[in-house]
Formats: structure tokens, sequence, C-alpha cells
């Protein structure tokens, strides 16, 4: 089988060896092991191979690179629509020769492909949208634009949808999907953590305004103001970074708030172990992997009530959902810090849960869409 894959996910190349962000090409390794040839159409970047990124797996594997494409400027968008038809055909061309075409949304090269794959209807076809599904959300338009062209089967034929989450009134081409990081070797019994002493916080994600880092920073610093023996670590690197570190000094957060940057996953497992809550506060999300990464060991996910998030955290009985308000926010939290058995069961139940989503049950669903009845 040719396999292709339509990604605006930045790749890079190091001895013949393609790697990109790591928790993308975890899961892509798992689909390649059922083809014969790959495919990926998407940019190409020569930065030094970071700490967060890994390598595909596959003795066969072609990168066709083509241009990144942005709209967050006059200029960019200049410059992006001169590189439009380049990437078109190339698309269009990769499409020829694919036996089945794999898109990754949302994402701008991922709206191409959804328009060019209009073209091949009797291909076999998946896409991934990794975004929040949600039909209610505020969502850029062009993100909306590709929710609209993949669940309309006039347009889009032969294609399985994966989306996070369960959503009413969908399309048949729609199925709801998850992400796994974790295998079945990695399940373990949680052991209870101690909710009366100090309390260990995780933020996991990079550093900007979508993942609202100062909104964990100033909740643990709420709680500190009320007396409570709390510290954070926030995990990951982000254009935010120096502001948040200059809000942390003026406020003499130092002893309480540690940046930690960009780790291993084992380092990250490790952390999850211990820790008593995970922050979570994003504007947006898709299937966040730190919420269900945390939920598989028992740390107890803080988190808004976004996309599916509701649903992962079952309402309140595997998390604690909050609102966008901070002071909301404390007070949710606070009287949950009241009653140490219903975090206990939270935390159980939460395990319980996420353990179920290993990376071999995320391999059998993948076959199934590789090989349809």
């Amino acid at each position: 089988m040719r396999f292709l894959i339509i990604s605006h996910t930045k790749h890079k190349q190091q001895n013949n060896v393609l790697y990109a962000y790591a928790p993308y090409v975890r899961e892509m390794n798992l689909w390649l092991k059922y083809v014969d040839e790959i495919e990926i159409v998407a940019p190409k970047i020569k930065t030094p191979i970071s700490t967060i990124e890994m390598a595909y797996r596959h003795d066969n594997i072609r990168l066709n690179t083509v241009p990144s494409i942005a709209f967050t400027s006059i200029k960019k968008g200049l410059e992006s629509f001169i590189k439009i038809p380049i990437i078109f055909i190339s698309i269009f061309q990769a499409c020829k020769r694919a036996d089945h075409i794999h898109l990754r949304c949302p994402g701008n090269i991922g709206l191409l492909g959804s328009l060019v794959q209009i073209c091949f209807p009797k291909k076999i076809k998946t896409a991934k949208y990794a975004g929040n599904w949600d039909p209610k959300s505020k969502q850029p338009l062009s993100y909306k634009f590709q929710q609209w062209i993949l669940s309309n089967t006039f347009f889009t034929k032969n294609m399985q949808v994966l989306v996070y989450g369960h959503w009413k009134n969908q399309a048949k081409n729609i199925k709801p999907f998850f992400t796994a990081s974790f295998s079945e070797k990695d399940r373990v019994k949680v052991e209870e953590r101690d909710y009366n002493n100090r309390l260990h916080f995780v933020f996991i994600g990079t550093l900007v305004k979508g993942k609202r880092p100062l909104f964990a920073i100033k909740l643990v610093e709420q709680l500190k103001k009320e007396n409570k023996n709390v510290f954070l670590e926030l995990y990951g690197e982000g254009l935010l970074k120096e502001t948040l570190n200059d809000y942390v000094i003026k406020n003499g957060l130092k002893d309480v708030v540690l940046f930690k940057g960009n780790h291993s996953a084992s380092i990250i497992k490790h952390t999850l172990k211990r820790a008593h809550f995970l922050i979570l506060a994003s504007k947006s999300e898709g299937w966040p992997k730190a919420i269900a990464e945390a939920m598989f060991f028992g740390t107890i996910p803080i988190a808004t009530k976004i996309s599916c998030l509701p649903f992962m955290l079952d309402y309140g009985n595997r998390g604690i959902l909050i609102d966008e308000n901070l002071d909301t926010a404390i007070h949710h939290l606070t009287n949950h810090l009241k009653n140490e058995s219903l975090l206990k069961s939270i935390s159980k139940n939460a395990s319980n849960w996420s353990q179920n989503y290993t990376l071999e049950a995320f391999e059998k669903e993948i076959v199934k869409l590789l090989k349809p009845q």
C-alpha cells in the first residue's frame, strides 16, 4: 500500500532519517507498520533535532517538501498566496500516486489537502482532526471550513474523519476517536496521594497564550496566599517564558514556581506518577495529550470546560472542571481540597478510564481504518 500523509507539521532530516514532533510521529509510526511505502507532503526546516522530536520508523519513506504558509500578516498572506499553486500541484500529484490518503487537520496544508481530495472520490481516505470539533465552539474561519468540507459527504467520499469527543447530529463519516501515549506495560496500580501536605501541581505544554500558563501560575499563587503548601512545575518552552519568569520574580514566587523546560517522555512519566494535579486552562483543545497522560497515572486534571474535556473528565468524576474566571476556579478547587476522599476517588476514576486507551488499543483501531471490511 502506498500511504500518503498530508500535514502542516514541520519536518527535519538528519542522516537520511526524518524527524518531527514526537507525539505526532509516535502515532504515525503505528499507522506505518501496516503500509509498504510512505510519502509525506509537509514543510521542512533545518533547525537541530530537539528533545520533543523523534524519528519515523520505516524503510521506504519519502518527504515531498512544500513551503509553509501563514496568514498572520498582510506580507505573509501575500507570500502564501503565491505558494498555494505550488502546494496544490504537489498534493494533487501525490494523491494520484497514493492508495490511501491521510489528512492531518486542522492546518493550512490540511485545508489544501481537504480540497484536493475531492478530485479522488474512489480512493480510500482518512482524516485526523486533532483540534476542537465542537460545532458550537468559536473557531477560525479556516477551521470551520475544514470541518464543513470533511463532514460534507457530497464532496468528501470514501473518507473516515477521526474527531475527539462524541457530538450530536454528525455526518455518517465522522468517527469519535482517541489518542494514546502509553502501552499496556505502563499500566500500574496508582498509589494514593496524600492531599493533606505539600501539593504538587504541574503544567505541561507550550508556553503560549492559548495554553494559558499564567493562569496556572496565578492559581497556585492564590493558593499560596491562602496558606496552602503548594508548588508548581512548568514543563515546556515558548514565547511567554521570559514574561512568565518576570511575573514569578516580581511576585516572589521563585520558591513555588519552577520552569523545567522541555523533557523526554520518561521524565514526564516519572513526574506524573508523583504529582497531585495537572493544570491546563486552555482556550481550545482537541484531545489534550497532557490531560490523558496525567489521568493515566492518577494525577488529577484541572481543566476548562472546552472541546471534549467534559466527556474525558466525566463531567467532574475524573477531574476538576473549572471556568475561565480565576476567582471562580479558585473557589471550586478550594472546595475540592477540603474533601480528601473525593480527590482520591477522582484520581482512581481518572486512572481506570485513561488506562483503557493504550497504544495497543489504539493500534487495533488503526488497523481497522487501514483495512476496512
